[in-house]
């Protein structure tokens, strides 16, 4: 099952609390406006994980820093369902291409 972490796109940058599988992070969100890229930097106590990792579509968040037991043990993935968006865009982020966490360990993103 998948669900949807919602960004503030007028916020930006921003930060927020959030539960990912039963444990507490953060995540602070900015906007390169020239690039058109999002950021995700993430910590857990007070700790940061990691940095400004971008927001790519269709690629998993934290996967090429994953750490056992100290990342989510969730997929972080930014997919529109709908199948039209190839890009995340400031125009389509939140509209049609949404960041998705898929926290059933049986299931696929």
């Amino acid at each position: 099952m998948r669900n949807i972490i919602e960004i503030e796109k007028d916020l930006l940058p921003y930060n927020f609390d959030i539960v990912l599988a039963g444990e507490e992070f953060n995540m602070a969100f900015m906007y390169n406006k020239t690039a058109d890229l999002f950021t995700c930097t993430l910590s857990k106590n007070k700790e940061v994980l990691v940095y400004n990792e971008p927001v790519i579509y269709g690629v998993e968040m934290f996967a090429d820093v994953y750490k056992s037991g100290v990342f989510p043990m969730i997929s972080i993935v930014t997919l529109d369902e709908g199948g039209i968006e190839t890009a995340v865009t400031y125009d389509n982020f939140g509209k049609t291409v949404f960041l998705t966490i898929d926290d059933e360990p049986d299931s696929e993103v």
